[in-house]
This record gives C-alpha cells, structure tokens and sequence, in this order.
C-alpha cells in the first residue's frame, strides 16, 4: 500500500510539473492570429490589447517598438494571412515562445510583399492574460539553384 501510495504521489507530481511548463497552445494561437488581424485591420487599440506596450519587433526592416510597430500598420495594404505550423514552447510558467510560417498576401509601401513569412514571438503572461513582448518575422526566400 505504501509503494501504491509513493507511485501514485510521484506520478501526480510529474503530472503537475507538466502541466506547470505546458504553456496553453491554444491561447497563444489565438492571440497570435488577433494580432496579426489588428494590424491587417489597422486596428491600433486592438493591437495594444494583445501587445505589451514595451514591446520589440524585429524584421527585415529593422527594429521597432510599439510606436513604429503601430506607424508601419499604415504602409501595409494587406488583403490576407493565414498562420500555420503554430507551436508552442515554455519551461516557465509566465513566458512562453512561438513559432510559425505565415502567408501574406499584401502590399507594403506599394510594392508586393506577398509570400511566405518565418514568425516567432515571446508572450508574458501578465495579469492572467499573455502578452507579446517580442515578435519577429521575416519573408521566406526561394531556392535558386
């Protein structure tokens, strides 16, 4: 009965350990996509829903925090994108990071920027609610060969 009882004590401890670092997939995904939506939108108080105000974002372009980050929605002419291949990954139970392909069809500045894109973010959660704090993505390049 005794080792009955140490199993089962371990296997509830590993259990919650697990449960501890997965972060919520599912909810990342989903802030993910409202993001992308808010900026596709122009949606910039939408957008400061779901991003930390202290935000960075790096790209091909540069650098930028939320006032660029925000600037930038008004040289984007996006007509769609479509997130796929989402995961996610913590060891912590506040902070999580993301990973995903995104394909964008849109102008940027008037020229065609449509393509595949490389994304990943970093989400905090703060007060109950995840946060990006740091979002990068960058256009897929086509094999020459």
């Amino acid at each position: 009965m005794k080792k009955h009882l140490t199993v089962a004590v371990a296997l509830l401890f590993a259990g919650s350990l697990a449960a501890f670092a997965a972060p919520d997939t599912a909810a990342l995904e989903a802030n993910e996509n409202a993001a992308w939506q808010a900026f596709k939108d122009k949606k910039p108080d939408e957008f400061k829903k779901i991003v930390d105000k202290d935000m960075i974002s790096v790209s091909a372009d540069g650098i930028a925090d939320m006032n660029k980050e925000i600037a930038s929605m008004q040289s984007w002419d996006m007509k769609s994108f479509k997130i796929s291949g989402f995961k996610a990954f913590s060891d912590e139970k506040d902070v999580a990071v993301t990973s995903y392909t995104v394909a964008v069809e849109g102008t940027y500045d008037g020229k065609d920027a449509s393509g595949t894109y490389n994304g990943g973010s970093v989400w905090k959660m703060e007060d109950g609610q995840w946060l990006a704090i740091f979002h990068t993505d960058v256009k897929q390049e086509s094999a020459t060969k």
